[in-house]
């Protein structure tokens, strides 16, 4: 099978009922980071957090009488999940989602609220795949691909459909199993054929630039390791690279620490919760500027989905790089005041404690000592570079922690 423009318009009369086009939304912020005339689509604002729900909604939509009696079954880390289960549900189709034992608390809830069955088997996506075509074998059910399907592909096309009606130069695109980018290049392609599409593909999970050196849709072999759990798949689509192949101009291979930079930008500057896979789009971006100055370009922003310890984690790290929190441990006397006095000369140096933690009893620590381990709000590298050195100028002998 492949898919054409026509189907593409196919989907998106079907859509028409059921959800609105996401507008382009301009960024002044990221336009002066990238040199260029940026602007986001924020698929993270679509029904069920991502982009999903296109593609979904419109396999559904083309399901036999039979195969719509028979249920439905897909793999999922969580998003496709969420969006057959939501679509199911509306359709009044049996859907039986199967997720990674290690998929994020949320999106197993949230998948479960659609009001669908949900299983957890194997650790990584291609073992619920395994789980789940076992359970078609079974049941009879229709196995719904998260990428490698005709029908989802068309769905995700009309993202592209979307952008070529507000015009772009260039649009950077998540790459996971392949099928949005596919239908975002089918799209552009036939209506915007001047648009240069480049993928943003996860360091622990590079398959797109794998396939592409293989000439064929090819697995990774190294364990899949990224932050971007919608880009975890492993293995890349067979009709998706077929319709990649001659469409998409390059691709950006972002790491996890790129990534979270990337949410955070979102989430301080723009106000958008993206998850890792939604934020890849932004990172790969910044990782090819040279490439993109200049342009008007489009990142597809492709969910928000994100657990809140993920995110939690994230905030942390990038608030520790950007000099904005800063760790460290002293050796105090135990006495009083000296405590007293350590925090007095942190307030006056203008830092504020966001934790502290004193400590006597460490086997480390020598009697008539304590530990104190520090986190301070800080304003940035120059800030803790002066509370170091005042610190160090009142004899305190300073133990980074990052």
């Amino acid at each position: 099978m492949t898919v054409r423009i026509s189907d593409i318009e196919t989907a998106r009369g079907r859509l028409a009922a059921v959800l609105k086009p996401t507008p382009l939304q301009h960024s002044a912020t990221l336009s002066r980071m990238l040199d260029a005339e940026v602007l986001i689509k924020p698929e993270n604002l679509q029904k069920t957090g991502s982009f999903k729900i296109r593609g979904a909604y419109n396999r559904v939509m083309a399901l036999t009488p039979e195969q719509a009696r028979d249920g439905v079954v897909a793999a999922s880390a969580g998003n496709h999940g969420q969006a057959l289960a939501h679509a199911a549900t509306a359709a009044g189709v049996k859907a039986t989602i199967v997720m990674p034992e290690t998929a994020s608390i949320a999106k197993v809830e949230a998948t479960r609220s659609y009001g669908q069955t949900v299983v957890l088997r194997g650790v990584n996506y291609q073992e619920a795949r395994h789980a789940a075509d076992l359970l078609c074998k079974q049941s009879g059910a229709t196995f719904i691909d998260a990428y490698d399907d005709a029908w989802v592909i068309a769905g995700q096309g009309t993202v592209g459909l979307e952008i070529a009606e507000e015009g772009a130069d260039a649009v950077v695109v998540p790459v996971g199993g392949g099928g949005l980018i596919a239908g975002v290049a089918v799209a552009l392609a036939a209506r915007s054929p001047h648009t240069i599409v480049i993928g943003a593909e996860a360091a622990g999970s590079p398959q797109l630039s794998a396939s592409l050196r293989r000439g064929e849709a090819s697995a990774i072999d190294c364990p899949v390791e990224t932050i971007a759990d919608g880009l975890a798949t492993s293995k890349l689509g067979v009709l998706p690279f077929e319709l990649i192949r001659g469409r998409v101009h390059d691709v950006a291979t972002v790491d996890d620490f790129e990534i979270g930079q990337a949410v955070l930008v979102l989430l301080e500057r723009m106000k958008l919760l993206a998850e890792g896979a939604g934020a890849a789009a932004l990172a790969g971006a910044l990782k090819l500027k040279a490439q993109l100055a200049g342009k008007r370009v489009v990142l597809v922003i492709s969910g928000g989905n994100i657990d809140i310890n993920l995110l939690d984690r994230i905030i942390g790290h990038g608030l520790v790089k950007a000099g904005r929190l800063y760790r460290f441990h002293v050796t105090l006397p135990d006495r009083p005041v000296e405590l007293s006095r350590l925090l007095a000369l942190i307030g006056g140096l203008g830092a504020n404690v966001h934790a502290i933690d004193h400590d006597r009893t460490q086997r480390d620590v020598s009697l008539g000592a304590a530990l104190v381990e520090l986190e301070l709000e800080t304003r940035g590298a120059d800030h803790i570079d002066l509370i170091r050195r005042e610190l160090r100028n009142h004899g305190y002998r300073l133990e980074d922690e990052d």
